[in-house]
């Protein structure tokens, strides 16, 4: 089996699967057109699926970073082909395509140990590196001003007008809710503001 992957589906397969098809009939390879940050792929699960690999059965991927970005879920996915007798060949890795008489699989497995390690590594601190650019430019945007998360809102239209009729009586908290478009949550929380704020300008 063959597996390919790219982060969104703007991006081309075609050269992944130009590769994989030098060792995988192009019918027996699965793609996705997702993020590797996590697991939850469709065409992925489906490899790992009831009709899936089996043992004895070989995956074949462009690069270790096809199964993820994650050093911790690379190194249990890793560790699940393992487990289930399924042999991991890597085109990038070419210690892991080499054929090895009986006996001798322990060589490969040893160096590729080794090679997942430090590509693993390497794996996860591009994702560190990227979201801390993201953090450094979320950073300079605020130092030149500018907001970011929701717009604190201010109050409804006619609100003042509402609320004192409310409190006399004249109309009920029903009606204030249909009249204005919000919810009770929203309600009480104006109330709230609206009040602490009548206090602290020395207003009855």
């Amino acid at each position: 089996m063959g597996y390919a992957r790219v982060s969104s589906t703007g991006q081309n397969l075609d050269r992944q699967l130009l590769e994989l098809k030098k060792y995988v009939p192009e019918e027996n390879i699965i793609v996705d057109k997702a993020s590797g940050k996590n697991l939850e792929r469709p065409g992925y699960q489906a490899l790992k699926g009831v009709l899936g690999l089996r043992k004895g059965d070989t995956l074949v991927i462009q690069s270790l970073d096809r199964l993820s970005r994650n050093k911790e879920e690379m190194k249990q996915e890793i560790q699940w082909f393992k487990e289930n007798g399924i042999r991991l060949q890597v085109i990038d890795l070419p210690t892991t395509m080499i054929q090895l008489g009986e006996g001798q699989e322990w060589i490969r497995d040893m160096v590729n140990n080794i090679l997942i390690e430090v590509l693993s590594s390497i794996a996860e601190e591009e994702r560190h590196l990227i979201k801390q650019r993201q953090r450094e430019g979320i950073e300079a945007a605020k130092a030149k001003g500018t907001k970011f998360g929701r717009p604190s809102k201010g109050y409804p239209e006619n609100w003042a007008s509402y609320y004192m009729r409310y409190r006399k009586g004249e109309i009920t908290r029903k009606y204030v809710l249909e009249q204005l478009g919000i919810n009770i949550d929203r309600f009480k929380y104006l109330v709230r503001k609206y009040e602490s704020h009548k206090r602290n300008q020395g207003e009855e």
